[in-house]
């Protein structure tokens, strides 16, 4: 009997290694989207400190995570497609990169989880219906556009006290940054500056605000970040350079680029806190329950070669204040 019991578990035992091996091979691969409204990358993989955040939550490209991307490279018209095909995919998320992506991956679907980043004001454009309780199948990252605005224009008056007259660039084809603008329009007239408004719908239309400028000169210029504005933004970082008008910008991308200063959020703190909440809705969290965050930090970045090409002399105080000073 002892002989009989030892091969009878020598044979199950042997069958059980294939039949846990297979379990192991049939582990679940979560196939997540990633929607963005600008240019696509090189490397065609969504960014890095998204990418970074699911690891170290376990979250493993190849083997039990896999991404389908687009990119709209600043066309509106491609939005709802492009939103269509990854839904078409049969991905388990969303991720989605700024306001116009968020709409029309909600507009596609009304049932695959969608955590937005960088969505700015997403109560106002319909994304969710509050911050506390999004509802639906929304949820994610969003920032404050009135307190932000308000900062942005503070900021260069403390660098340019007798400013009366300032540029706002951004792109009116865009529900939230013409919310953003008006918000920028109400501070301003707290501020009691003019606001010359130049809203662009496409890059042809940069021409025209930049003549715009020419003919009338603001003190200063504010760029109003999306993806329109960002894959033209060599050429106001270069127009701003070349007519010596001080800007500010929203994202310390374009201050290394050679712009004057901005102040916001930091996209590399927003998609790695995007992980946490698709590591939560695919433990079984519903998108509608999960609390719609706004950022807990903003930066402060200076180019004091520029301010120097500029002729401007940044006030200390202002300078104490900056997270990064680039000489």
């Amino acid at each position: 009997m002892d002989r009989r019991r030892f091969l009878l578990a020598s044979l199950a035992g042997a069958l059980a290694v294939p039949f846990a091996a297979g379990a192991q091979q049939a582990a679940r691969i979560w196939k997540i989207g990633y929607f963005a409204p600008g240019a696509q990358p090189p490397d065609r993989l969504p960014p890095a400190a998204l990418r970074e955040g699911l690891q170290a939550l376990g979250y493993i490209e190849g083997k039990n995570i896999t991404f389908i991307s687009r990119w709209a490279e600043a066309k509106g018209d491609r939005m709802l497609r492009l939103a269509e095909e990854i839904v078409r995919s049969n991905v388990d998320l969303i991720v989605t990169l700024g306001g116009p992506p968020s709409e029309a991956a909600k507009a596609a679907t009304s049932t695959v989880p969608i955590v937005m980043t960088a969505a700015g004001d997403a109560v106002g454009i319909g994304l969710v219906t509050s911050l506390a309780r999004p509802g639906g199948n929304v949820t994610g990252i969003t920032d404050v556009a009135a307190t932000l605005s308000a900062k942005r224009l503070e900021l260069l008056k403390e660098i340019l006290p007798t400013a009366s007259r300032i540029a706002i660039l951004w792109n009116a084809g865009d529900r939230g940054m013409t919310l953003r603008y008006q918000e920028l329009e109400r501070g301003a007239n707290l501020l009691r500056v003019t606001v010359q408004a130049l809203g662009v719908r496409e890059p042809d239309d940069f021409d025209s605000a930049f003549a715009a400028m020419v003919r009338a000169r603001p003190d200063a210029l504010l760029l109003v970040a999306d993806a329109l504005t960002n894959l033209n933004r060599r050429r106001v970082l270069e127009f701003a350079a070349a007519h010596r008008i001080p800007a500010i910008y929203e994202l310390d991308f374009l201050v290394r680029d050679g712009g004057l200063m901005s102040y916001g959020l930091k996209l590399e703190d927003t998609f790695r806190r995007a992980a946490f909440y698709v590591d939560r809705i695919l433990k079984g969290a519903k998108p509608g329950d999960i609390p719609v965050e706004q950022p807990t930090r903003y930066y402060l970045f200076i180019n004091l070669k520029t301010a120097r090409t500029l002729g401007l002399t940044i006030p200390p105080s202002v300078l104490l204040r900056a997270d990064q000073v680039i000489e």
